[in-house]
């Protein structure tokens, strides 16, 4: 794929915006459009939040759950996004309900989906104001909440909630990337945006980018279906495109390093050379609320072995 040197500065501004959390509307899509339908919450959508929050003794807050199914085991403060809420909102009103806090968002954690019928966003918080929610006010959202310093034996809901403890740790403790909260762009369907990744020797960073009609190299874009599966489509695509060397800030560079460290380790990556088009498909107009949030994976690619043999993929999203 040859581009021009205003099409290089172009990718470079919207990465650049990306990577600064400002966020880029989505009009065109290159993947699964055909197999998406628009977003309904709460009927082909579902939206959960998750709060990580923190004492000065590095405790964290749990709740125990009311519902039948899992009584009196313990949890993070979680639950459903609702009509007409933002996911900060949501979050707010989650940990309120269910241990008694009011809190305040300090940065979007991590993204886990299951496709677009469930899809998780976790939180690391901070106590605003509020009390802790006793037995005594014991209700159908949470029967009370407490402070577990992660040793202490604990009957857990579920074990999935360890990672998310570990990792909202690690950053509350040392942040590899400044705060980084939600955007709501409007959208009729549930998009991601796919920043794949080479990195190099001499930190040099290839991005993969693809080429449609009109002919303007772009990142590459897919409905949300399901996240491994679209990225083995465009880990298939690799071995036929060409990635473009990007030159981004130094700050932007650095977090980009830390966090593919973090990730992935420290293996390198080298770009395949190939050209490769796609089609676009446009995006209906959307509606005057924004029903969906774009999700926005980055993925580094480590080498194994010669180009043509399989290539090990990792995610994360934010």
């Amino acid at each position: 794929m040859e581009v021009t040197a205003k099409e290089r500065r172009q990718v470079e501004e919207q990465v650049e915006q990306l990577l600064s959390g400002q966020g880029s509307e989505v009009t065109l899509c290159d993947l699964g459009l055909e197999l998406s339908k628009p977003a309904t919450l709460r009927k082909n959508v579902t939206y959960i939040v998750c709060g990580v929050i923190f004492n000065e003794q590095e405790e964290v807050l749990m709740v125990q759950e009311a519902k039948p199914d899992c009584y009196k085991q313990w949890y993070l403060p979680a639950g459903r996004v609702e009509v007409g809420e933002s996911l900060e909102e949501a979050l707010r009103r989650e940990v309120k309900e269910e241990a008694g806090f009011d809190c305040q968002p300090i940065t979007l954690l991590l993204i886990q989906e299951q496709g677009p019928q469930w899809i998780r966003f976790i939180f690391l918080a901070r106590i605003t104001g509020g009390s802790m929610k006793t037995l005594t006010a014991a209700d159908q959202e949470s029967l009370q909440a407490s402070w577990w310093d992660r040793q202490s034996s604990l009957s857990l809901r579920g074990r999935d909630i360890l990672r998310l403890i570990d990792y909202g740790l690690r950053y509350h403790r040392s942040p590899w990337h400044g705060a980084s909260l939600p955007l709501d762009l409007s959208c009729r369907h549930i998009v991601q945006r796919t920043l794949l990744l080479f990195v190099g020797a001499e930190k040099r960073v290839w991005i993969l980018l693809v080429q449609g009609n009109p002919p303007t190299p772009h990142l590459p874009t897919a409905a949300a279906l399901k996240t491994h599966a679209e990225v083995k489509v465009w880990m298939k695509w690799l071995i036929l495109t060409r990635l473009v060397q990007l030159v981004l800030t130094v700050q932007n560079l650095q977090n980009l390093f830390h966090l593919r460290n973090q990730l992935f380790g420290a293996d390198l990556g080298l770009p395949p050379r190939a050209p490769f088009h796609s089609s676009l498909r446009s995006l209906p107009e959307p509606a005057t609320r924004p029903a969906v949030r774009l999700m926005f994976p980055l993925i580094s690619v480590r080498r194994c072995g010669p180009l043509r043999t399989k290539l090990s993929p990792g995610a994360a999203a934010r």
